[in-house]
């Protein structure tokens, strides 16, 4: 595992909540006390991590790639615009370059779908990230890699997102 995933992991996860105890994913339904949503099955390409930071979190070793997929209920996600939310997730990152981001539409919402390069301590990374809020629910999707394997996971990372319907609160 690269020395930069650990830290990485936590600088975007600084807005989730914790996942609490008995929080559970069978491949393809997360479910926690407080959140619910599905996504996947991941590719099997994919290992899931086990982390603190987020609600789930994958490792694609070939690919050099790790995705992130975080979520909140009740805080930010009727007030706080896409955009600001988006840049929240980059704020313990330098030299942000933002190559694209767009207002797409997701889940029967919009969503803010970003991809930049940045830096955390002076480790250049490239990143997609997907934000959408969704009845008082804020959900984040985020893949990141070395900036030369972007391509590669770019495509697994689209049809993982492209499973995501977020349910809310049980």
């Amino acid at each position: 595992m690269n020395a930069w995933l650990l830290p990485l992991t936590a600088a975007l996860a600084l807005s989730a909540a914790s996942c609490g105890g008995g929080a559970t994913y069978d491949g393809v339904r997360y479910r926690a006390d407080d959140l619910v949503f599905r996504a996947g099955p991941a590719p099997a390409s994919w290992r899931r991590l086990e982390t603190s930071h987020g609600r789930l979190a994958f490792r694609d070793d070939a690919a050099r790639a790790t995705v992130i997929v975080n979520g909140r209920c009740g805080r930010d996600g009727d007030d706080t615009p896409l955009i600001a939310l988006t840049n929240h997730l980059f704020l313990q990152f330098t030299e942000r370059e933002i190559e694209s981001e767009e207002t797409v539409p997701f889940d029967g919402r919009e969503a803010r779908r970003t991809v930049l390069t940045a830096k955390l301590d002076g480790v250049a990374l490239r990143f997609m990230a997907v934000v959408m809020k969704k009845d008082g629910c804020v959900y984040d999707l985020v893949l990141m890699s070395e900036p030369s394997t972007f391509a590669t996971a770019r495509g697994p990372f689209e049809r993982f997102v492209a499973t995501f319907s977020g349910e809310g609160q049980p």
